[in-house]
């Protein structure tokens, strides 16, 4: 993956481009309207100044070149709805992780969240050849964990006591992934495509 590039995907429901301070103003609506939409996150949110760190801390990551933050434009609503990122690429172990996604309220249930997944499979597995795909979740989050498991994930199993939250609650963590020899018949049989 190369880090420095302004990486765009696209289909006809959504858009992802890379994730620029300049979204400040549009990201901040949805954070002072629904703080929990990262309640099961480790990372900062829920007023202007911890969206600021949150967006200061993924766009630091992308040129440390350990994570790379994308906001989601949904095309029907013709408006930035929310975030996602590639993370923690391994290219001697040709694996990424798909993580730090929030989307509004109103578009969660819609399909959105679904093309989002397809664009970063597809970039994930037939431009960067990744072996595989990660995806860690909260052992709370039965929302995110349900979602994923949709798109064909396999849980992997949980990590106790994993990650300390900012209220010093120590969470519990569940692997899922999705490996290239799964992807052309999760592709066909969850996506539809070919």
């Amino acid at each position: 993956m190369n880090f420095r590039e302004n990486i765009t995907l696209e289909n006809s429901r959504v858009c992802l481009s890379p994730l620029q301070m300049e979204h400040f103003e549009e990201l901040v609506c949805i954070s002072n309207e629904s703080p929990e939409l990262l309640q099961f996150s480790p990372s900062p949110f829920g007023s202007p100044e911890l969206l600021k760190e949150y967006m200061e801390i993924a766009i630091q990551g992308r040129k440390e070149e350990k994570r790379y933050p994308f906001i989601i434009f949904d095309k029907l609503k013709n408006r930035i709805v929310g975030s996602t990122s590639f993370g923690n690429l391994s290219k001697k172990d040709a694996r990424v992780e798909i993580g730090w996604t929030w989307i509004e309220k109103a578009a969660q249930g819609t399909g959105l969240n679904k093309q989002c997944k397809l664009l970063l499979l597809t970039y994930a597995f037939e431009e960067l050849f990744m072996s595989r795909v990660e995806f860690k979740i909260d052992s709370r989050n039965r929302v995110s964990r349900r979602a994923v498991e949709k798109i064909g994930g396999t849980y992997e199993g949980t990590l106790r006591s994993h990650t300390l939250m900012r209220d010093g609650y120590r969470r519990d963590t569940t692997y899922y992934s999705i490996l290239r020899e799964e992807w052309k018949g999760i592709k066909k049989e969850i996506f539809g495509l070919d």
